[in-house]
């Protein structure tokens, strides 16, 4: 495989050609010989204007609609790997493919745009924000009811234009993903991720393959990232447990010192009204561990929340 050339698939936004390019020169510097082709891939989930704001909670097959056509072209073999934004995958891959490697992680934490207002506490009283994250606007509501979040689609840049031609106050983005685009200045205050909980694998690059295929896998082996492959199978472990989707609030963040890794998710319901936590602390010192730890704790969370909330 490493004399070979290497189908990189994405999607065709910036951020994504954005991400697929820094694992294709990631895999340059660790091989140099190796050749690679980038092939954009429109997905299911790929906004368009005739889209409306319609968000992806309400769209039958949520944000796995923005890895779908990728996958195909991989169990397809028209594309050797898929380069994905980890928050964007659903709990649960198809048959036959997997996700194991990861470029370092970036900041995972939210972001405040806002061109009108200097922080989120100058918000007026009910103020418009943006976003069409479930998790973003039950956290905005659990810490401000008086907030009013509306549904905002397209890539980076579309919506910061939606912004300024004054259909919302402010917006909600990835930090991380506004650094990539190199949109940082356009940053208003970042949230702790005390403040707001981010979702599950935010600021990760993810690379999806054929399971099967072991000379890829040592091959991702050399650009994987360990401590970032620890705290998202932490992550994904919670999310799994909770059969997590686009429709249900779920915040999860897991950091590492030395070996001990501290694991919080929370479940909240979609008004904000209540909010569950549980935090954890182990140490851990493979994938698998670290996997347990959070489906362990996303095994509590199912038993204290609302049923209706999974859905």
């Amino acid at each position: 495989m490493i004399n070979q050339k290497i189908r990189i698939g994405t999607r065709g936004s910036k951020m994504a050609l954005i991400q697929a390019k820094l694992v294709r020169d990631t895999l340059k510097l660790a091989h140099p010989d190796l050749e690679s082709e980038i092939i954009v891939i429109e997905t299911s989930g790929d906004w368009k204007p005739e889209h409306g704001e319609k968000p992806l909670s309400e769209t039958d097959g949520g944000k796995g609609l923005f890895a779908k056509e990728i996958e195909l072209a991989i169990l397809d073999e028209q594309v050797d790997i898929g380069v994905h934004s980890v928050k964007d995958m659903p709990s649960f891959l198809p048959e036959g493919l997997t996700m194991m490697h990861y470029l370092k992680r970036d900041g995972a934490e939210d972001a405040l745009v806002s061109e009108k207002y200097s922080s989120f506490d100058d918000l007026p009283q009910g103020a418009t924000i943006g976003s069409t994250s479930v998790r973003r606007k039950s956290f905005l509501l659990h810490i401000r009811p008086d907030l009013n979040v509306i549904n905002i689609r397209g890539n980076v840049t579309t919506r910061i234009d939606k912004m300024q031609n004054g259909r919302v106050d402010a917006l909600i983005l990835s930090a991380s993903g506004l650094e990539r685009i190199q949109q940082k200045d356009s940053i208003t205050q970042i949230f702790s991720v005390e403040e707001m909980l981010p979702a599950c694998g935010q600021g990760t690059i993810g690379i999806e393959y054929r399971e099967m295929e072991t000379e890829m896998r040592e091959l991702l082996s050399s650009i994987h990232d360990v401590d970032t492959g620890l705290v998202t199978s932490a992550e994904r472990g919670a999310l799994r447990a909770l059969n997590g989707s686009c429709r249900t609030p779920i915040g999860a963040c897991a950091t590492l010192d030395g070996s001990d890794l501290s694991l919080t998710v929370s479940v909240l319901r979609h008004d904000g009204t209540k909010i569950w936590t549980e935090r954890e602390t182990q140490s851990i010192h493979n994938d698998q561990a670290a996997d347990k730890l959070g489906f362990e704790i996303g095994l509590k969370l199912k038993d204290m929340i609302d049923p209706d909330i999974l859905i």
